[in-house]
C-alpha cells in the first residue's frame, strides 16, 4: 500500500523546550488514522508541522513521497492536503453558500477578476451545490455562517476542507463540544466524506476514535509510544498506563 504522509525523525523545539521528539509516523493512502494523547502531548503542533504552519527543527515530512517540510501552507494545500482547526474557522458574515463557493473558486483555479460574474460559472455552482448537499446544509444555504449552530459550523468547516478536492484530510478535534447525538451525525458525515481519501484525525472522544480509525497512534510528551489497529492499541499496556487507563476497559 502506498504512503500518503510520512514523518521521519521529526522534532520541534521552542527555545530549550522540546515539544515534538523524534517522531516517525506513516499514514497509508486511503487510511483513516487517529492521533490521540493527553492534553499538551503535542498533537496540534504535529498538525501544524504537517500542514506547513510550522517548520520542523529536525527531520522531514513527506506527502506521497515528496518532501513538504518547509513549504508554506498554500503550497502544501495545492499538493492535495487540507486541514481543519480546533477553533471553528469560517467567514461569519458570509452565507453558507458563499463560504463554500470561496473554497471551490480557489480550487477550480479562478482568481479575482471584477469583470467576471461568478454566478455564470457552472462548474463552481455545481461543485458548491454538491458539497452543500453532502454536508446536509441545503436548508441553511443562505444563512450567515455565524448564525449556524456549533455543530453546523463544524460541518461547514469540513465542507470547506474538502471543497478543494484534497485527497489527504487533517481534522483537528472535529467533534469537540458536541452532544452525543451531534457527535454521531458528525462521525457519519466524516466517514462518508472521507471515503476514498486519507484521513488523519486528532480526537479526544475515544468512542469516535475506536469507531472511525483503521489505525491509531498515541503521542505522549511529544513522542509516539505506540501505533497499531484499534484492537492493538486497546490492549497495549504502555498505552493504558500512559493515557487510556480505564477509558478502554
Amino acid at each position: 500500500m502506498s504512503t500518503a504522509i510520512e514523518l521521519r525523525g521529526v522534532e520541534k523545539t521552542f527555545g530549550i523546550t522540546s515539544v515534538i521528539r523524534n517522531v516517525n509516523l506513516t499514514v497509508a493512502q486511503g487510511e483513516r488514522h487517529a492521533l490521540i494523547g493527553p492534553n499538551g502531548a503535542g498533537k496540534s503542533t504535529l498538525f501544524n508541522l504537517i500542514s506547513g504552519y510550522m517548520k520542523p527543527s529536525v527531520g522531514s515530512i513527506l506527502l506521497r513521497d515528496q518532501v513538504i517540510s518547509g513549504l508554506p501552507p498554500f503550497q502544501i494545500n495545492r499538493r492535495g492536503l487540507s486541514r481543519s482547526f480546533q477553533v471553528t474557522n469560517v467567514f461569519a458574515k458570509m452565507s453558507v453558500w458563499e463560504n463554500l463557493r470561496c473554497a471551490v473558486l480557489w480550487a477550480t483555479g479562478h482568481r479575482y477578476a471584477f469583470w467576471k460574474n461568478i454566478d455564470n460559472l457552472p462548474e463552481v455552482r455545481d461543485r458548491t451545490a454538491q458539497i452543500l448537499q453532502d454536508i446536509n446544509l441545503v436548508s441553511r444555504r443562505d444563512v450567515p455562517a455565524g448564525l449556524l449552530t456549533y455543530a453546523e459550523q463544524r460541518a461547514l468547516e469540513i465542507g470547506i476542507t474538502i471543497a478543494g478536492g484534497a485527497d489527504v484530510i487533517l481534522l483537528d478535534e472535529p467533534t469537540a463540544g458536541m452532544s452525543h447525538a451531534e457527535t454521531e451525525r458528525a462521525v457519519a458525515l466524516i466517514r462518508r466524506l472521507t471515503e476514498g481519501r486519507t484521513l488523519l484525525i486528532v480526537e479526544h472522544d475515544m468512542s469516535v476514535v475506536f469507531g472511525l480509525a483503521d489505525r491509531i497512534s498515541v503521542l505522549v510528551y511529544g513522542q509516539i509510544i505506540a501505533s497499531g489497529t484499534p484492537e492493538e492499541i486497546r490492549g497495549n499496556p504502555k498505552v493504558k498506563e500512559a493515557y487510556l487507563g480505564e477509558e478502554v476497559a
